[in-house]
């Protein structure tokens, strides 16, 4: 095709950022991990409100107290809220103190020489 060989001609001055592989080369792993969470997540759901809504008697049945129904889920919020507060601070730990050049430049910077930003009086 005349457009995949020149992308940006007057007819399509504009150029699909990022380029879109072609089906040979595209994978489907995106779908069959987006398929395996919304299964697994949907089947928990499941689990969870059977759990909290059966009578006590078929829970204790199965030998599963009815407490860890209120208890699951709020130590998963506590264990997400904690690993947010790891994250940040992990992030905190591994900047670099202001006095450090390497929080002002890094190794791509494009400076011009030193003796263009301070001239020498001789």
């Amino acid at each position: 095709m005349k457009g995949e060989e020149n992308p940006t001609s007057p007819l399509s001055p504009l150029a699909s950022y990022p380029p879109i592989p072609s089906s040979e080369y595209r994978s489907r792993a995106p779908e069959f991990y987006g398929f395996v969470a919304w299964t697994s997540t949907s089947f928990l759901y499941f689990v969870y409100l059977l759990w909290a809504l059966l009578p006590d008697e078929y829970i204790e049945w199965l030998g599963i107290k009815c407490e860890w129904a209120i208890l699951i889920p709020a130590w998963s919020i506590v264990a997400a809220l904690l690993t947010y507060s790891v994250y940040f601070a992990l992030a905190l730990y591994g900047t670099p103190a202001f006095s450090n050049m390497s929080a002002i430049i890094d190794s791509r910077a494009h400076l011009p020489p030193t003796y263009m930003i301070f001239p020498s009086d001789s």
